[in-house]
């Protein structure tokens, strides 16, 4: 499992780095709601830490851009991103935005 360099972490979770591990080890939290970049459609998605569980994402480990306590404030976290992304380049493609930056630094 890839995580994002600059991970996007909601005020509700308490400890980022023990949940990065956990999330690393495929553990089961019913607290946590990841946003993932869905490479197949170049989109951002939200979903609950529970579907790792499925074998596809121990196949294809999943690139993790966020996390949040739930789901509203996952979708705030997107809206946070696609405002930040609007702002610095005055489009709304946030995989564009978010993956630019890694490019340049290459």
């Amino acid at each position: 499992m890839k995580f994002y360099r600059d991970l996007y972490v909601g005020e509700s979770v308490r400890n980022p780095a023990r949940i990065r591990k956990k999330l690393k080890r495929y553990a089961r939290l019913n607290h946590v709601w990841l946003i993932v970049y869905a490479a197949e459609n170049r989109r951002l998605e939200i979903c609950h830490c529970m579907i790792l569980q499925q074998y596809y994402y121990k196949a294809n480990p999943p690139y993790v851009v966020g996390m949040a306590g739930s789901w509203e404030e996952a979708s705030q976290i997107v809206c946070r991103i696609a405002e930040e992304a609007v702002r610095k380049t005055g489009r709304a493609d946030l995989v564009s935005y978010l993956f630019a930056e890694d490019a340049e630094e290459r």
